[in-house]
């Protein structure tokens, strides 16, 4: 049986494809998933995706499963712990960030009643979908993820530049960045309408 047509960014590593095949641009909607995608997304930073799904398993051990009222608890104590970690991520401004982030995001909760109502609008809830060609580069950044990202900012979250909004914008389906030629594209696209409530 010959291999589905994928997005050309898709490399050979089975764990990149089985992303690509099952998450990549998928909504999601819920807050502890968006959670974990924002600290991975930021953690990326200078990094290559691959390298970030390689260390997730480690990365949910370390961070309590992304339960951010757990990780904005964590003490210096805790992030010298976690930078003798080998299986994440070692960067001191990174993990500082996790913890800020998570603060943050809590207040973002508390604010808006969950990060997914905060988040959807800057999308006016539902996601973009720009019909992307082959040999159509895609953009580093957007207005939306631009918007995103001066937001996120004002609110106190580090690692949260426009381009990596935008990578996290593509990952969390806010945006259905699939080439209408992959495989993907129509099952993604599908249940764009109802998607949000």
């Amino acid at each position: 049986m010959p291999e589905p047509k994928r997005c050309a960014w898709v490399s050979s590593d089975p764990l990149y494809i089985a992303y690509h095949d099952q998450e990549w641009g998928v909504p999601i909607h819920d807050d502890r998933a968006l959670f974990e995608l924002l600290i991975l997304e930021g953690a990326q930073a200078g990094l290559s995706w691959i390298t970030i799904l390689k260390k997730r398993a480690a990365y949910r051990q370390a961070f309590d499963h992304f339960d951010p009222e757990k990780v904005a608890r964590y003490s210096d104590a805790r992030i010298a712990q976690l930078l003798s970690n080998a299986g994440i991520v070692r960067n001191r401004l990174k993990l500082h960030s996790a913890v800020t982030n998570a603060r943050s995001f809590l207040r973002v909760q508390e604010a808006f009643g969950t990060f997914d109502k905060y988040l959807w609008r800057f999308v006016d809830g539902k996601p973009l979908q720009p019909n992307r060609r082959e040999g159509q580069a895609l953009p580093a950044r957007t207005k939306e993820s631009d918007a995103l990202s001066k937001d996120l900012v004002k609110r106190d979250f580090k690692f949260v530049g426009p381009a990596i909004c935008y990578a996290f914008m593509q990952a969390s389906g806010m945006v259905n960045d699939h080439l209408v030629t992959c495989f993907r594209w129509p099952q993604v696209t599908q249940p764009l309408n109802r998607a949000f409530k």
